[in-house]
């Protein structure tokens, strides 16, 4: 696992080099990823405006703030996504937030899905390459500790639900997605990457 978390880091972009990928993708009408269609495109378009709006609006609250800069290990966030996922969309500028608000505790790295298969097969969900995946790793020893994604818990529950009243996941259901997203502006999402980090940290000597 270590050569794999290796390798990804080298590859590896700043989320600042990661936006500015897509951004520069959708300047020649395309995505992210291996595969290339108009319906991935236009997802790009949608999630880059949702990005700018949402590394505006998303703050960090203080008790949150607080904690993040009270972690004794140093880390780093390895994020696995793709510019035409709306989760990561939603997710990423969280996680940035989150990032800045720790100082120097957290470092955020972010690697394409299709350009690191590798990585990918070793933090599957339900044996299906679901992105956004948050990947924890020690600075000093550069193991994984644990892994979060694609979604944080509500969002999941309300897909896992839909899909079971009708079978599928269409665009009835990436609406309330997103709209649950909207309402939510990355509180849980923020809860759940704190109380994860403070049971890791507890282990850090």
């Amino acid at each position: 696992m270590k050569i794999s978390i290796a390798k990804a880091l080298f590859n590896s972009h700043s989320y600042l080099e990661y936006r500015k990928i897509v951004s520069d993708l959708l300047l020649d009408q395309k995505s992210t990823g291996a595969v290339q269609s108009e319906e991935l495109t236009h997802y790009s378009v949608l999630n880059d405006t949702r990005m700018k709006r949402l590394d505006k609006t998303i703050a960090v609250p203080e008790e949150i703030t607080t904690r993040l800069i009270g972690l004794k290990g140093e880390y780093i966030w390895l994020v696995i996504s793709e510019g035409w996922c709306g989760d990561a969309a939603q997710l990423l500028p969280v996680f940035n937030k989150m990032v800045l608000a720790s100082g120097d505790k957290i470092e955020m790295r972010v690697v394409l899905r299709d350009e690191n298969d590798e990585l990918m097969k070793l933090f599957l969900t339900n044996k299906s390459k679901s992105i956004p995946k948050l990947i924890v790793i020690h600075k000093e020893t550069s193991g994984a500790l644990a892994h979060w994604g694609p979604r944080p818990k509500g969002a999941s529950d309300l897909i896992i639900d839909y899909k079971k009243q009708h079978g599928v996941v269409d665009e009835e259901a990436k609406t309330a997605l997103q709209l649950w997203y909207l309402h939510d502006k990355g509180m849980t999402t923020q809860l759940e990457l704190i109380d994860m980090m403070i049971d890791i940290d507890k282990d850090i000597d």
